[in-house]
Formats: structure tokens, C-alpha cells, sequence
């Protein structure tokens, strides 16, 4: 099962493609966008290198991966350069790959969500609008058991996003970092939702 093209009332939800690369670029040149993730803008090999890991990621499991979200409503949100004729105005990126990382264990059952905008869309919304339609494509249409997301403890932002979508805090953990970002001494959160969990509320 390819990854579909998902709508929502404002988004239009397109499967990542190399054909979205400068937008990727575009995305991590902000520093703001990473401040909870490096703390700085990525330059173009490190997206690069980034591109090619979601890319690969998105083959692993039918239907996850990452998407770009584009707005429908003719707005001036994000990039005033539209992606292409015919999806609108850039937004961010959004993330469902299957779980991954040093303090996840390969389950292919279970989901991690993630969501990057560019700065003008932030206070939107928008972050949670596109996190319910890929948690019910996660659920509904894929299978999965469980989504899972992580995130630094002081970025009250994301954590908001995940309580509004419905996810439980789960755990506080302490990751070793090389260069640790301002606040990393308190630790990174994980959030979670069941597939129960969601089938209840929906």
C-alpha cells in the first residue's frame, strides 16, 4: 500500500517526493524551526542526508512515512513559493515513519509522529489538524498498534500539539548528548496513543 495523498479542511497532504527537496531545504534554513532538534539551521548536505534517510525510512513499512502539507485555501501561510501547480502554499513537513532510534525497539506496529513547520504557520492549528488525519490513516488504514512522540520537555509547543491530538505522556527520559541544546537537562518526553485509545474517542 502506497501512502496516500490525505486532505483535511485546510491541508493537502502529499507523500515526500524528491521533487519537495528544496523545500526541505528551505525548511531547516530557519534555526527557529530547529530549535528543539539541533538548535541551529541544517545546511544542504545535511539535508541531504536527511532526505535520503526519510526516503529510505518510507519504504520500510506500507503507508508510513513523511509527507509535505500544502495549504487549500489560497492563504499567505509558509513559503510564498508554491511546490508546484498544483498544491498550494508550503506549510511543513509532516512525519509518520515507523518508530525509530537507539530507545525504540523494531516494531513495525508501531508509528511515530512528527510534525515541522515553517514559521509563519505556527499558532495555527495547523500541526493538529494534519497529527489526527495521519493518526486515523495510521490506525484506520494502516493497522498500526500504537503512535508514539518524542520530544525535549521544554518545548511546551509540541507537547501541546500531542495532548490536543489525544496522545498520554508516557515517560521522561535522559539521552547522553555531545553538544546538549538549552534545556536538555530536563530530559526528552515520550507521548503515546493505542489504537484502542483511539477507537474509543472516534
Amino acid at each position: 500500500m502506497p501512502q496516500p495523498i490525505l486532505l483535511t479542511e485546510r491541508l493537502l497532504l502529499v507523500p515526500l517526493a524528491d521533487s519537495h527537496f528544496e523545500l526541505e531545504v528551505e525548511l531547516d534554513s530557519d534555526p527557529e524551526v530547529l530549535r528543539y532538534l539541533v538548535g541551529r539551521a541544517r545546511s544542504r548536505d545535511e539535508v541531504t542526508e536527511s532526505h535520503q534517510r526519510r526516503m529510505a525510512t518510507s519504504a520500510k513499512v506500507d503507508g508510513l512515512g513523511y509527507w509535505m502539507a500544502f495549504g487549500t485555501d489560497g492563504g499567505q501561510r509558509g513559503s510564498t513559493r508554491p511546490a508546484t501547480e498544483d498544491e498550494g502554499e508550503f506549510i511543513g513537513l509532516m512525519m509518520l515513519p515507523p518508530a525509530h532510534g537507539p530507545d525504540q525497539p523494531d516494531d513495525p506496529t508501531v508509528a511515530e509522529l512528527g510534525y515541522r513547520l515553517v514559521t509563519k504557520s505556527w499558532r495555527q492549528g495547523l500541526a493538529s489538524e494534519a497529527s489526527r488525519v495521519l493518526l486515523r490513516h495510521a490506525f484506520e488504514t494502516v493497522g498500526q498498534d500504537r503512535v508514539i512522540a518524542q520530544t525535549m520537555a521544554v518545548n511546551a509547543g509540541s507537547r501541546g500539539v500531542m495532548e490536543a491530538v489525544g496522545l498520554q505522556y508516557v515517560r521522561t527520559y535522559f539521552p547522553t548528548w555531545d553538544d546538549p541544546l538549552p534545556g536538555s537537562d530536563q530530559g526528552e518526553v515520550e507521548y503515546e496513543i493505542t489504537r484502542k485509545v483511539w477507537a474509543d474517542r472516534t
